[in-house]
């Protein structure tokens, strides 16, 4: 399956937040305003624990469940990891790879990152892959670069035909969980920059079809300007995921800014 943007990718990652219960309350008031959202693919990525009940809530509703993380291993002894299979079974049809907390807390390296994209891919799993330079890296000019390594190394190995279905996710550590966000056209340069390298790797069909999110303290004040710009085709939401209004206008925006490009 080839994932197309031509409609706004919106998934919310709730990161280590709710438990079970209130996992399905939110999910419930979602649902509620499902018809609102039509136009756009919705995600959400509860923790592994509200996995199985969040899908039997979202049961046949358009809304799409995602994983947070995932090792690349199907079995084995891995303490405290999560296998592809597990996630399939879980009803995930998404998961994020190489996020940044991942990857300053937990020793994700590029590498690993390259082993989940595969295996995530061989299940029948849609990544999303994170990318994003730090504030010292931006000012020291750093920036393409760090974010060209990343996708150079993360995605190496992989044909056209396996990178027509993985998301890319443009998240610059500075502005996570900050509540500072890069301005839209800071956004654009660096996301026009990630199609400029996958069409250099995968060709301009590929790269015109990829699927290139904005996250970064995306709220629904600033969603509009973000998705308005040509090569923003959705956002990876934090804080804004975790209240149902919150999420749900941030879709909305998003959706308005796709109509109006």
């Amino acid at each position: 399956m080839t994932l197309t943007n031509a409609t706004p990718f919106i998934a919310g990652n709730w990161k280590m937040h709710k438990t079970v219960a209130e996992a399905d309350e939110l999910v419930s008031q979602l649902m509620a305003a499902s018809a609102d959202m039509m136009e756009a693919e919705v995600v959400v990525i509860p923790p592994f624990t509200a996995l199985n009940k969040v899908k039997n809530t979202l049961c046949e509703s358009p809304i799409q469940l995602g994983a947070q993380n995932m090792y690349w291993e199907d079995q084995g002894a891995y303490t405290g990891e999560i296998s592809p299979p597990m996630l399939v079974e879980a009803g995930c049809r998404y998961v994020v790879i190489g996020h940044s907390e991942r990857r300053q807390f937990f020793g994700e390296t590029n590498e690993t990152v390259n082993k989940k994209i595969k295996a995530a891919l061989y299940h029948g799993l849609l990544p999303i892959l994170c990318v994003g330079e730090s504030l010292e890296e931006r000012e020291k000019g750093e920036t393409m670069a760090k974010v060209g390594r990343q996708l150079s190394e993360g995605l190496e190995g992989l044909t056209p035909e396996q990178f027509s279905q993985v998301i890319i996710a443009y998240e610059p550590i500075w502005a996570i969980g900050t509540g500072l966000t890069a301005t839209p056209e800071q956004a654009q340069e660096v996301h026009a920059f990630i199609r400029e390298k996958l069409s250099e790797n995968y060709g301009n069909t590929a790269c015109s079809c990829a699927i290139i999110l904005y996250g970064g303290s995306v709220k629904p004040a600033n969603a509009f300007s973000l998705l308005k710009e040509k090569d923003i085709n959705g956002a990876l939401v934090g804080g804004a995921a975790l209240k149902a209004d919150s999420f749900i206008e941030l879709v909305k925006e998003s959706i308005r800014a796709y109509r109006e490009k």
